[in-house]
């Protein structure tokens, strides 16, 4: 059975538009997190959101596609560019995957044309919404870089993208191919944000993930792959493992359509079933990239998970959020990369913002940046609404 090795990555979020920048914000303790700008919304001045700072125009010039595509596409589009293009032409001939996550699709576009439908139906231009289904995002993107061999959508919420990977690593280690570009995208809209609003979760104020007065999240948009590639297709490129995907798994607590369960069950299934699935004690994991998100169902439920699964050694753990928001089906793409990054050049992320420690867990999220560190194993969270939660390892090469 092959392993699915991490060669490559591509990112674009609210704090860079590609792996070194966001690595690099990352590293300065730079936030993304602010006014929005390019979506038009009446929260403007009230709701801080993490925006990626370019128009569609200035995305779509960046990958050579149209600025009529839906936004989540365009972010897709750039990400996915950064990861694969470097091997794109000495992957020729193997059997390449495209495994891609979201869940806003073309909203940004339908949510106009549902106004000017309401205004004048006659004026509506179709062409304008063609493109709203989950799926066809990936399609037009899987398209464009002509990626046939196998393509397909997944949208669980928030843990999307992880399941993306977890997805692509499976199929790799099966023999069903030999390349894959796993992760996800999504994109702000109004849609989402008054959403989101609606369920009372959102910070007023930049997030606090795992503060005990923590207030709720901030909605970012992004997108985020890594590269994966069989040992066939390492030696075919002439490619490097940053690190492999060594354990994975998906659990649902089915505890309620937007609430974790209390005491963190489906957290607690998913991340010991990964640790099993890469044949690793919870002593092994060097860093965990929290789900975190700020809201106090889910730092809590987290928490406890983390705190019964590690017992009295829970390793250094963050969450990123603070800096890029929470990038909803995107998120497990965007951590995916971190996490990479985390084990290639041995860094732990401070958990921005953070004050005071929360009172129903008993340890504690790194605060400061570390640099210089062994880091072997790390365990990546995303768990969505519905209950579906999922747990990544990525594990040095």
């Amino acid at each position: 059975m092959s392993k699915a090795y991490v060669v490559n990555t591509g990112i674009i979020t609210a704090i860079g538009n590609d792996t070194a920048a966001c690595l690099q914000s990352l590293l300065e303790g730079k936030t993304g997190v602010g006014k929005a700008e390019i979506l038009k919304t009446h929260w403007q001045d009230e709701l801080p959101v993490a925006e990626v700072k370019l128009t569609n125009e200035q995305l779509a010039q960046k990958t050579g596609v149209s600025a009529d595509w839906p936004r989540t596409a365009l972010l897709s589009a750039v990400a996915v560019h950064e990861a694969w293009m470097p091997y794109k032409e000495k992957a020729s001939g193997l059997r390449t995957g495209f495994f891609s996550a979201n869940t806003v699709g073309g909203m940004d576009l339908t949510e106009n044309v549902y106004k000017d439908f309401v205004d004048d139906a006659h004026s509506v231009q179709l062409k304008k919404i063609i493109n709203h289904e989950c799926g066809a995002i990936t399609e037009i993107v899987a398209e464009h870089f002509g990626i046939s061999d196998f393509v397909t959508t997944i949208s669980t919420a928030c843990s999307s993208s992880a399941n993306s990977i977890m997805m692509a690593a499976q199929m790799i280690e099966a023999g069903m191919l030999d390349v894959a570009i796993a992760g996800g995208a999504d994109s702000m809209s109004r849609f989402t944000l008054n959403g989101f609003n609606t369920l009372m979760i959102l910070d007023r104020q930049p997030c606090q993930p795992f503060d005990n007065n923590r207030r709720g999240l901030n909605l970012g948009e992004g997108a985020g792959y890594v590269l994966l590639m069989s040992e066939k297709a390492l030696q075919q490129c002439g490619a490097k493992g940053i690190c492999t995907v060594s354990g994975y798994a998906n659990a649902n607590d089915a505890y309620h359509q937007t609430a974790s369960s209390p005491d963190g069950i489906g957290n607690k299934l998913a991340m010991g079933n990964a640790l099993k699935k890469a044949g690793l004690q919870p002593s092994d994991i060097n860093y965990i990239n929290l789900h975190g998100t700020g809201t106090a169902n889910n730092d809590s439920s987290e928490g406890k998970a983390v705190q019964d699964i590690f017992a009295a050694s829970v390793p250094m753990a963050s969450s990123t959020k603070a800096y890029t928001g929470h990038t909803l089906g995107a998120a497990g793409g965007v951590e995916a990369v971190f996490s990479t990054l985390s084990i290639r050049d041995g860094i732990v992320y401070p958990n921005m913002r953070w004050q005071t420690q929360m009172e129903d867990i008993n340890w504690q999220v790194v605060t400061e940046l570390k640099t210089g560190q062994d880091i072997r194993h790390v365990l990546s969270n995303s768990f969505g609404f519905g209950g579906n939660c999922s747990s990544l390892i990525f594990s040095a090469c």
